[in-house]
């Protein structure tokens, strides 16, 4: 099969088997706004399309232009963000809105370069809104596309080192033409049939040309380099309670969770720090710990509790609404823990 027939066929499979996804046009329809292309590529970097969906949803009925999202809180912005991890792409999601409305009349600019500018916009998400939204010609590569075009190739170079050398191969087989569809066909291609471990070859419309399937080893692309093992880190989170209400702070807008309320806790160090940095003097009691993974280390949090009043920047969140705090995962799991170590501790006195 020629590098042209490849586009034709995937193309061809992607007019009736394309996933309907609500930042997505339909086939035949005008190109999509570029602020749902934006939205979604920027959540769905290292997060799955069945989470992002009700965030995306959400967001486009809360903040429905890019200059509503311009003119959003911070924090409001940061706690509708919670649960979906990464937080410095909120972050940026805020910045890339007021850049975009400042500085570009409320309209997203069409080609790569342009978007490039942008806050939180980098190689992989300028490509996909200049191809997506704009219809222009080009590249793009995310984990799906770097999976099918390895197996296509049987690319056997080690990635990520190795990615500039993929990207050509992606090159040569985008078309000039509908080079936003072809995009989102080599996503769902590789979200379904091109499956990490089980790929269905039998009805993969790019088979005849796979050179993976033709070695028989599809798993075996695309090849990855050796993973260091991250480091581990410790803390501890404070959970400070009085009259039915819990003292949440925000963290500092720059460094990991930055902006987000949370529970107090100290610096995540090398070995478990204790109550060393425990906001007042009471008698902590344990509750036990969470284990969370970050990028680049993971992290092993424990959890105490304790009645008091600190001083310093806070807010008094009452414990049964501690689900609407906007809390990231990692202080929502640990907020589990006290709450549980509360219940049991209560339990306890009621029964002796």
């Amino acid at each position: 099969m020629s590098v042209d027939a490849v586009s034709e066929k995937l193309l061809a499979w992607y007019d009736v088997h394309r996933r309907h996804l609500p930042w997505r046009a339909e086939p035949g329809a005008p190109l999509p706004d570029p602020y749902r292309v934006w939205l979604s590529e920027t959540m769905l970097q290292q997060t799955t399309v069945a989470a992002v969906k009700p965030y995306f949803e959400r967001f486009m009925t809360r903040w429905p232009t890019v200059r509503d999202l311009a003119r959003a809180d911070d924090a409001d912005v940061m706690a509708a963000w919670a649960g979906l991890g990464y937080y410095a792409r909120a972050r940026n999601l805020l910045a890339c809105a007021r850049a975009i409305a400042a500085d570009h009349g409320g309209r997203f600019p069409d080609t790569e370069e342009a978007l490039r500018t942008l806050p939180g916009i980098g190689e992989y998400s300028a490509a996909a809104i200049a191809a997506i939204a704009f219809g222009r010609s080009a590249v793009v590569v995310d984990a799906n596309v770097e999976r099918v075009v390895s197996r296509l190739f049987a690319f056997d170079q080690p990635l990520p080192q190795a990615r500039p050398r993929l990207r050509a191969l992606v090159a040569r087989v985008t078309p000039e033409e509908r080079a936003g569809d072809f995009a989102q066909a080599m996503m769902d291609l590789g979200s379904g049939i091109c499956a990490v471990r089980s790929p269905q070859c039998l009805i993969c419309p790019l088979s005849d040309s796979c050179e993976g399937r033709r070695l028989g080893t599809p798993t075996a692309f695309p090849v990855k380099a050796a993973k260091k093992p991250k480091p581990q880190r410790h803390g501890t989170a404070f959970w400070i309670e009085r009259d039915e209400k819990v003292w949440l702070v925000r963290r500092p807008a720059k460094g990991m969770l930055g902006g987000m309320r949370a529970l107090p806790t100290g610096d995540w160090v090398d070995a478990a720090p204790g109550l060393a940095s425990a906001p007042i003097a009471a008698d902590w009691l344990p509750c036990g710990a969470v284990d969370h993974v970050f990028t680049h280390f993971a992290l092993r949090l424990s959890v105490v509790r304790a009645t008091g009043s600190p001083d310093g920047e806070g807010e008094w969140w009452p414990v049964a609404s501690i689900g609407e705090a906007g809390l990231p995962t990692l202080f929502a799991r640990a907020a589990e823990r006290a709450i549980a170590g509360r219940e049991g501790a209560s339990r306890a006195g009621r029964e002796s």
